[in-house]
C-alpha cells in the first residue's frame, strides 16, 4: 500500500467518523479520529474501518462498556478509542 492509498483511506475515515447517524458515535469516533488519525498505521486504520462498519448502537454499547465487544473487535485501536474518552479527573484544568 502506498502513502497515497493510506492518505485516501484517512480522508474517507474522517468523513465517515462525523457522519455516523448517531450523534453520540459522531462524538466518540469523530473526536478520536480528529485527534489521532494521523498517527495510526495501516493495521490500526483497517481495524478502525472495520469498527466503523458495525451498527452504531452495538459499537456504542461496546465503547461505553455496557457490553463486551464481539471477538475480533477488541483491538488496540478499539482500546485507544475507549481510553481517549476515559478521564480520571477534570479535563480542562
Amino acid at each position: 500500500m502506498t502513502a497515497d492509498d493510506l492518505d485516501t483511506r484517512r480522508r474517507a475515515i474522517r468523513i465517515r467518523a462525523w457522519r455516523r447517524g448517531m450523534r453520540e458515535m459522531d462524538i466518540l469516533i469523530g473526536g478520536f479520529v480528529d485527534a489521532r488519525l494521523a498517527t495510526l498505521g495501516e493495521s490500526d486504520i483497517t481495524d478502525l474501518e472495520r469498527l466503523m462498519d458495525v451498527e452504531d448502537q452495538k459499537a456504542f454499547s461496546w465503547l461505553c462498556g455496557t457490553e463486551e465487544p464481539e471477538a475480533g473487535y477488541d483491538t488496540p485501536v478499539f482500546r485507544a478509542i475507549k481510553s481517549f474518552h476515559s478521564h480520571s479527573g477534570p479535563v480542562n484544568v
